[in-house]
């Protein structure tokens, strides 16, 4: 396993968010974590990139036990986060934000290659590369954000709510590209509240209420379950 996860407890002050959450990646493999709003998604996805800390259980990845690393080092072992909302610096260019990804030495040597593999990705960007983030309309600035992570040149990709606030032609375009990069060998774990459009690109499936898991399995067997597909699907058929 690249990821695994055990008994992760973490909380905001007094406020408990997740409890006992175990999971676990494979290598190549596209996970993706789904369940309500307010279910704890963005408290793990945030805590697996170290940005916040776990108050029990531990996070190994790649062999090694990160639980306590400062948030800097999850990135250098290998893990980049594509935020909820993209948060790109509106008033840098398109370069500028792609370029701020492959900051890390080891990445560095490496820029004009990612950025070229970042381009052939999303070539919609290619034009716009020296226009400010902020011109870009909301399809565009997600893929800002996502080859922005890949220019890193990461092990584990994590994404947190990449369908937010986009147009359904627009997100089909998006996961049509992280269907590319799982094609790639990329492993990526995604975190979405658009349960149909999750299922339909990942190969394993975890389902989170209340900051806690209720289930895991393949998509297909999700499916067959009917009260997953009462409570997110909104359909028993």
């Amino acid at each position: 396993m690249l990821l695994r996860v055990t008994d992760l407890d973490v909380a905001y002050g007094p406020a408990p968010a997740l409890w006992g959450v175990s999971l676990a990646v494979r290598a190549g493999e596209l996970l993706s974590v789904v369940g309500p709003n307010g279910a704890g998604k963005s408290t793990l996805i945030n805590t697996l990139a170290g940005l916040l800390r776990a108050r029990a259980g531990t996070i190994e990845f790649d062999g090694h036990d990160i639980t306590r690393l400062p948030a800097h080092r999850f990135c250098a072992a290998g893990i980049a986060l594509v935020p909820e909302g993209r948060r790109l610096f509106a008033t840098m260019s398109v370069r500028e934000n792609l370029e701020l990804g492959s900051l890390l030495p080891s990445a560095r040597t490496r820029r004009a290659t990612s950025l070229e593999h970042a381009l052939a990705l999303f070539p919609a960007l290619k034009p716009k590369l020296q226009s400010p983030a902020a011109s870009l309309s909301g399809g565009q600035q997600q893929m800002v954000a996502i080859a922005r992570a890949l220019m890193c040149r990461p092990k584990l990709l994590l994404l947190d709510e990449p369908s937010l606030g986009l147009s359904p032609l627009v997100v089909q375009d998006l996961f049509a590209a992280i269907r590319r990069i799982g094609a790639d060998g990329m492993t990526m774990l995604l975190v979405e509240q658009n349960v149909a459009t999750a299922l339909q690109i990942a190969q394993r499936v975890y389902v989170l209420e209340q900051g806690r898991i209720v289930a895991e399995g393949d998509p297909q067997s999700m499916l067959a379950r009917s009260e997953i597909r009462r409570a997110y699907l909104g359909s028993e058929a």
